[in-house]
């Protein structure tokens, strides 16, 4: 079994499809088609896989994965999350291109420049990719991570800008946690 380094999140194993050990694969990557040519994936225990074949379906994509040969073996790997190392991945990306995984603890800025937290991790529900962002005294915040809600990735200066009202935080500045906390009525 290997031990990645340093574990880039590219897909979730779902349900069994048919009756010959194909499964339902959610991918992250930008084309979905393109898992196929990450090579060995591997799971959190260190063991790998090996995608025979790739299909598309109707929202995620359709895998044979070597030694998967019945609907049993398939349905015994739903929830699987699939992962690379991060030294897999190409390093020469377009100017508008990362990793959501190097966005972790990014200083969050709003559109005036003021900060309003860090960036702790990412999620994708179904729905599209969404932040979640550790607040200074408050609870976490979760916004969509779409171009009117992040307007700005800046790499270089490792910080992402929101804009308040498209990320649902407008009006939010007051609300401290108050959560298992006394305070006067």
């Amino acid at each position: 079994m290997t031990q990645l380094q340093k574990p880039v999140l590219l897909a979730v194993i779902g349900s069994a499809h048919g009756t010959g050990g194909e499964v339902r694969i959610k991918s992250f990557t930008g084309d979905p088609l393109a898992l196929k040519h990450y090579g060995t994936l591997y799971d959190k225990a260190g063991r790998s896989y090996r995608i025979k074949s790739l299909r598309p379906g109707k929202t995620v994509v359709i895998a044979r994965l070597e030694g998967v040969d019945s609907r049993n073996a398939a349905e015994a790997l739903k929830g699987t999350e699939l992962f690379v190392d991060r030294s897999q991945l190409p390093e020469n990306l377009e100017e508008d291109e990362f990793y959501q995984d190097d966005l972790i603890g990014f200083i969050v800025v709003d559109e005036t420049g003021e900060e309003i937290g860090r960036v702790k991790a990412f999620f994708n529900f179904g729905g599209g990719d969404i932040v979640e962002i550790t607040m200074s005294g408050r609870k976490n915040q979760f916004i969509p991570f779409s171009r009117a809600a992040v307007p700005q990735v800046d790499i270089a200066g490792k910080r992402i800008v929101v804009d308040r009202l498209a990320a649902g935080l407008a009006g939010d500045e007051t609300k401290p946690d108050m959560e298992g906390k006394d305070h006067e009525v």
